[in-house]
């Protein structure tokens, strides 16, 4: 039995022991971890990964949660969140933001606008973190988080801080470099363009209405489930299909977004696995399109 309060002991750092996951992920799916430890700020995080290796403690670190689904047996081991509170925005010239992993990206896109900073209008309703964002180069409504990065100081399974360009982070479609390497994203600076508050506030504005219109915003989800095919859209393949609407238990292909998977109010991830499942088998058998989830799991070997 591990003694958590001996792992962050002298650290600015909370735990929450045997806390459920389901509260820690939009999908409101997930059983209990053993510990979630909420760093205060990114050295505190840092020293708290270099004990948890030192221990051989299995670990992970969760932003918003805003694209994982979590199994219903849980996680061994340590969760790490660090605190969004303390997280901050530091401009460093007239166009560029230095931003810690933990503030929020909506937030972010909210707050450029506030300085006149235009290029993250595509990410004014994203429900993640800065950190997340990185790591899976967020995008949505043609912006991706590739187009706006400078650098990402990032923490390495070593323990050593490097600094990683965008060329190096090695961005593409919902993926980058971190995956393979482990990295763990510290903060990131971003390169904008100056542009008019107003016009900024209305972009934002048209697409926040375009998202509640055509998404499943009432119901909780982990974003849009699959990845696009290569040539193809992933919700209207499953529309093709007459899955639109489709359950299993709780879990459903939305009926407003097909390309969205919802938990009507008790799915289990199980239920979202079989569903998951069962979409791409018939979308293989009726179009020879091999689809994958976009959305990552933890707790079993399904996808990582």
């Amino acid at each position: 039995m591990t003694d958590w309060s001996s792992v962050v002991r002298g650290l600015a750092c909370d735990i929450l022991e045997n806390a459920p996951m389901s509260d820690h992920t939009t999908f409101k799916i997930g059983g209990p971890v053993d510990a979630l430890l909420l760093p205060h700020d990114s050295d505190t995080l840092a020293t708290v990964i270099a004990r948890l290796q030192e221990e051989a403690i299995p670990h992970r670190l969760i932003g918003c949660g805003s694209n994982l689904l979590i199994a219903d047996e849980g996680l061994r081991g340590a969760v790490i969140r660090p605190d969004s509170r303390n997280a901050v925005i530091r401009r460093l010239d007239a166009t560029a933001l230095q931003v810690d992993a933990g503030y929020s990206l909506a937030k972010l896109s909210r707050c450029a606008q506030q300085y006149g900073l235009s290029g993250l209008e595509f990410a004014c309703g994203i429900p993640g973190s800065v950190g997340g964002a990185v790591y899976m180069n967020a995008g949505a409504y043609g912006g991706e988080m590739v187009q706006v990065i400078r650098s990402a100081e990032i923490l390495m399974p070593s323990g050593e801080r490097i600094a990683l360009s965008n060329d190096e982070l090695a961005l593409s479609y919902r993926r980058s470099a971190l995956m393979e390497t482990g990295g763990i994203v510290l903060s990131v600076t971003l390169d904008l363009t100056e542009g008019d508050p107003s016009a900024i506030h209305e972009t934002m504005a048209d697409l926040l209405a375009a998202r509640r219109e055509k998404q499943p915003l009432e119901f909780p989800s982990a974003g849009s489930f699959f990845k696009r095919p290569t040539g193809y859209f992933a919700g209207k393949l499953i529309d093709d299909c007459g899955l639109r609407g489709y359950r299993v238990g709780d879990a459903q292909v939305s009926e407003k977004h097909a390309g969205f998977v919802i938990n009507r109010g008790s799915a289990t991830c199980e239920q979202v696995k079989q569903l998951e499942q069962d979409v791409r088998r018939r979308v293989f058998e009726q179009f020879g399109v091999e689809m994958s989830p976009e959305v990552r799991l933890w707790g079993t070997d399904w996808y990582a």
